[in-house]
């Protein structure tokens, strides 16, 4: 799976800041446990996953012992996005044995949320098997981790909504009721920023029929009823599929196949992203030895 540059920019201060939580601000070599081990011993190591997961994160576990220690050498067993079974070695490394375990819990937490991100992505991906519809992300991602999760997300099959604020408009409730109507909030994006996709969520049938006269490129059909749903698609259709529509709202995994055949173009789901489960990972160090 490709980086984007933004995400390749994101991961060094990303990896940065989490090292500065564990190791002294002015001392940042300061791991004193580690210096229960001598200095100039190696050691090799192995992670393992305990649990079926979809991998993610491989370019955050290099960029944290590169940190660390750049002469710990990383081989990996899997790439990111593939499906890998519990118990299965991801990467073996081998270095300084003190610097090993310094960047152990940095690593393995970058590896286990991102994973997890990507895994929660993928279960929900098969669940729209046989449907059109695209799953979505939102912006619920965990701070300071918006493009690391973002990239997970496609890591399990999913795709991106937009990135921040920047780049494309989602207008809401409290916009509409700021611009004075969903016609004006309309008309207003397209005379600030006409190249910008131009997204409304609505909340009944009414402002749906105020959106697709508007001239919106989406709408977000949100906490729709099915047959509230199916009413729009038909709408929609009747008017020469002007609009892409997307569903959002408590979205589950037992609702996605019916959602899915609606017809709509996207789900959103903010699960993906706020809901998850770390994946359960080990890393196995070997005894140390003399260098």
């Amino acid at each position: 799976m490709q980086l984007t540059e933004a995400e390749r920019h994101a991961i060094a201060s990303q990896v940065t800041q989490s090292l500065e939580e564990d190791l002294s601000a002015a001392d940042p070599t300061l791991d004193i446990t580690a210096q229960l081990i001598p200095a100039h011993h190696v050691s090799q190591a192995t992670i393992i996953t305990r649990e079926d997961m979809v991998a993610c994160g491989t370019a955050w576990v290099d960029e944290v012992f590169r940190q660390v220690d750049a002469d710990v050498a990383i081989e990996w067993c899997v790439t990111d996005g593939d499906k890998v079974q519990a118990n299965t070695t991801l990467c073996r490394l081998s270095g300084n044995s003190r610097s090993l375990l310094t960047g152990e819990r940095c690593a393995l937490n970058f590896l286990q949320t991102l994973s997890a991100t990507a895994t929660q992505t993928a279960f929900y991906v098969s669940k729209l098997e046989g449907f059109s519809t695209r799953l979505l992300d939102t912006r619920k991602t965990i701070p300071g981790l918006r493009m690391a999760q973002k990239y997970a997300v496609r890591c399990g099959g999913g795709t991106n909504h937009r990135i921040g604020l920047f780049d494309a408009y989602l207008i809401k409730e409290n916009h509409i009721a700021a611009c004075g109507g969903i016609v004006a909030a309309v008309e207003t994006a397209r005379e600030l920023n006409p190249g910008k996709p131009v997204e409304v969520e609505v909340e009944s049938l009414a402002e749906f029929e105020q959106a697709l006269n508007a001239g919106a490129d989406i709408v977000m059909l949100d906490n729709f009823t099915i047959g509230d749903i199916e009413t729009a698609v038909a709408q929609n259709k009747a008017a020469g599929s002007p609009l892409k529509l997307e569903v959002s709202g408590n979205i589950t995994d037992e609702a996605l196949q019916a959602l899915g055949a609606t017809g709509v173009d996207f789900i959103s789901s903010g699960a993906l992203t706020k809901h998850v489960t770390a994946i359960d990972l080990s890393m196995r160090i070997g005894q140390p030895r003399t260098n």
